[in-house]
């Protein structure tokens, strides 16, 4: 059998994004990335063909491992088998409510996942914007997708997605994956990403505020930041003028070149300034 569709019983499906890891070494790194102890309850997202729940199996407390492809459970069964703590779950994470999970984890939980590339964004902001109680996220994503995540302000991958995770926590890239170690293989190399989730993140004044005066800073890139503004918020350019000048701002700056407690303040004035909501 061509070793680009399957592997032993197991046929890879395009379209749920699956790329496989059987390195045990590789495995046993990613294990370390996550920084587990005993104590820990995980919740892996895509079990695939189980390498990487067994390696956390070895590891973690318990694993609970949710997969979409219904077709891998056989597979799964018998891998799995004679392993006590692994729980798996066939069900689309993203359909799955908070209580649903809450009832799965009982309490705090770490996130490990290899990460269909399709669904990055939006599996990392179903948790960051939930109240679940997620104590760090620790994901293989494409590399580009990693430098995004990690990226400094007034650097091309910098944008929402990076000021997402920074109001959560601290995301570092903690090692590169060559796309040769995939089965089957993906056109880019990928990176491990861990988020510390962090109590003593600063917040705003208004949260929604500073959610939505992220997104208006980075909608249009060529935009300054007052043109950019002055629409989402609905405000005259001059109210929007005051706001970015007296947090002693350049009414010229862009929203790239912000770091999250400048957004704060900005976001923080304007509350201040203008009624939103």
């Amino acid at each position: 059998m061509n070793m680009h569709n399957t592997i032993g019983n197991i046929k890879f499906k395009k379209t749920l994004g699956q790329n496989f890891l059987f390195d045990s070494v590789l495995l046993a790194g990613i294990v370390d990335d996550s920084e587990l102890s005993n104590d820990d309850v995980v919740l892996e997202i895509g079990a695939g063909a189980g390498t990487l729940t067994m390696a956390l199996a070895k590891k973690a407390k318990t694993v609970i491992a949710v997969e979409i492809d219904h077709e891998l459970e056989p597979y799964l069964n018998r891998s799995l088998i004679g392993i006590n703590n692994v729980q798996v779950l066939f069900a689309n994470v993203m359909k799955l409510s908070d209580s649903e999970i809450n009832a799965l984890t009982a309490g705090e939980f770490k996130i490990v996942s290899n990460i269909p590339y399709y669904l990055t964004t939006p599996l990392i902001m179903r948790f960051l914007e939930s109240s679940l109680p997620l104590k760090s996220m620790t994901l293989t994503v494409q590399l580009e997708v990693a430098k995004r995540l990690t990226a400094k302000p007034n650097t091309p991958d910098y944008g929402a997605i990076t000021l997402a995770l920074k109001m959560r926590g601290e995301a570092v890239i903690k090692r590169i994956i060559n796309k040769e170690q995939f089965h089957p293989k993906p056109k880019v190399d990928s990176a491990v990403v861990h988020l510390q989730i962090k109590d003593d993140i600063p917040t705003a004044k208004n949260q929604s505020v500073l959610c939505k005066f992220i997104r208006a800073g980075f909608a249009m890139r060529r935009k300054t930041l007052l043109n950019n503004i002055v629409p989402t918020f609905n405000i005259s350019r001059m109210d929007a003028l005051e706001v970015i000048t007296s947090c002693g701002l350049d009414a010229n700056i862009r929203g790239e070149a912000l770091s999250l407690n400048d957004y704060i303040m900005l976001s923080d004035r304007l509350t201040e300034i203008v009624k939103v909501l």
